[in-house]
């Protein structure tokens, strides 16, 4: 009959009942694939419009809070520029201070009024170059314009000059605190006071190295010859026209000389110290 119920199953052969437990097994695994897949497409999305994610904003939340430069050595600050001063005492005041070899005189108003009238740019000019018996740079080679600049300044102004003081170059150390009473060697000594005319026999100076011109001042003594280089005498200036240089120093240098002279072994220097030699 019709309304009779059917104790048939749906599953007749041996086929069909694995084909339902491989499908009991797999459609719960798919689904629970497709629910992962849609999770992690839709935390992609959700990161590519997210500001803070973007590499560079990450990048600057892991920055350090500081970071250490290395530069190269020669990057630091350079020497120290001297001061117009400095450079006067050191190579131009052995004629500049005492008008030797027609070198105009420091406070000489008449003598500097020419030399101004050029203007700065046109006695450095002549200062780099050299003119006379002044060598080129004052005969310090490592002066640097500047440095010669500020010496000029100096000395100018000391002669009734109104100049500037020149402005630094860029990327120049400030100028060198003085040595203070740090004692100057022979060879110091010479190039700063004593070379314009020991160098070249001006005014009948015994030339550096020539053995016959400096024999008999070597016979005479080195108290002897440095006494007589502390009072001045003939061309040559008092102390070399160098008023700080110490009796000591002036020793030192006279010995230097000595040596290039060739005087075999070198006479040992003075113990002499201080200014005390110019008043016997």
């Amino acid at each position: 009959m019709s309304g009779e119920h059917s104790d048939e199953s749906l599953i007749k052969t041996p086929k069909q009942l694995v084909t339902v437990v491989v499908l009991g097994f797999l459609v719960p695994v798919l689904l629970a694939a497709l629910g992962a897949y849609l999770v992690v497409t839709g935390s992609k999305k959700a990161e590519k419009g997210d500001a803070s994610l973007d590499p560079a904003a990450v990048a600057a939340r892991i920055k350090p809070v500081a970071e250490v430069a290395i530069g190269e050595a020669s990057g630091g600050a350079g020497k120290a520029a001297r001061s117009g001063e400095e450079v006067v005492q050191q190579y131009c005041a052995a004629c500049h201070a005492t008008g030797a070899a027609g070198a105009p005189k420091i406070g000489d108003k008449g003598a500097w009024s020419k030399h101004l009238g050029g203007g700065l740019e046109h006695m450095l000019h002549t200062a780099i170059a050299g003119k006379g018996s002044m060598p080129a740079r004052g005969g310090a080679s490592d002066l640097s314009d500047y440095e010669l600049a500020r010496a000029i300044v100096y000395m100018a102004n000391k002669s009734g000059g109104k100049l500037s003081e020149p402005t630094a170059p860029t990327g120049a150390a400030p100028a060198a605190a003085p040595s203070g009473d740090a004692e100057r060697s022979g060879e110091q000594v010479v190039q700063a006071a004593c070379m314009r005319c020991h160098d070249t026999g001006q005014g009948g100076a015994p030339r550096i190295g020539d053995k016959t011109a400096w024999a008999p001042r070597i016979s005479q003594g080195v108290g002897a010859v440095t006494l007589s280089a502390i009072r001045g005498h003939g061309g040559m200036p008092a102390r070399g026209g160098l008023a700080d240089l110490t009796d000591k120093e002036v020793t030192n240098a006279i010995l230097y000389m000595f040596g290039r002279a060739g005087t075999e072994p070198a006479p040992k220097e003075a113990p002499a110290s201080g200014k005390s030699a110019a008043t016997k």
